[in-house]
């Protein structure tokens, strides 16, 4: 049921891993690449992005089913493959596109609570935590090669350990992690 489909956006660094791994999730239904909370529609393509001019982060947009899933749940892997503390950057790529976020639709209150509860949580247990948690100004998808890049390229770059995204796939979330 439509009903049951929820959207939250997340960044982590390059956006081809992280979006490789959200779609590896049970209960992820759909996602895609983008850009998020920056200038504007002109400026949201690759090469002007990557001046660091614009204010865009890489961004993967994930719906989800939430009979099956929980942002908790999403959340929980994308702590585990992002440094917490990192400032424009994550592993080896740097720059403000880099930049690690959750970002939630303006006005949905459940999102906006469960991201700030979460981050919250990973807060006192991270010291130094640059995590931008915020309500989406503007995302546009970005384009067409970087959709599902590492299925079409299974030996192109990624900075999240693909042992990683398997197991996170397999992993059962306990739901009592994020509980306070």
């Amino acid at each position: 049921m439509d009903e049951d489909i929820r959207t939250i956006y997340v960044a982590g660094g390059c956006f081809w891993g992280i979006e490789h791994l959200m779609k590896a999730l049970p209960g992820v239904v759909d996602t895609a690449c983008g850009y998020a909370n920056g200038t504007g529609a002109a400026d949201a393509q690759y090469a002007i992005v990557c001046t660091g001019t614009t204010g865009f982060r890489e961004t993967v947009r994930v719906r989800y089913d939430t009979t099956r899933t929980s942002i908790d749940a999403i959340l929980y892997a994308l702590f585990q493959v992002i440094e917490v503390d990192a400032v424009n950057r994550q592993g080896a790529d740097v720059g403000t596109q880099y930049q690690a976020g959750i970002y939630w639709l303006p006005g949905d209150r459940m999102a906006e609570a469960a991201v700030q509860r979460i981050c919250g949580i990973e807060r006192s247990r991270n010291e130094g935590f640059a995590v931008e948690a915020k309500p989406l100004e503007n995302y546009f998808e970005a384009e067409e090669y970087h959709q599902d890049y590492l299925d079409k390229n299974p030996d192109g770059y990624c900075h999240v350990p693909r042992a990683t995204i398997a197991e996170l796939s397999t992993l059962a979330f306990d739901e009592n992690y994020y509980r306070v």
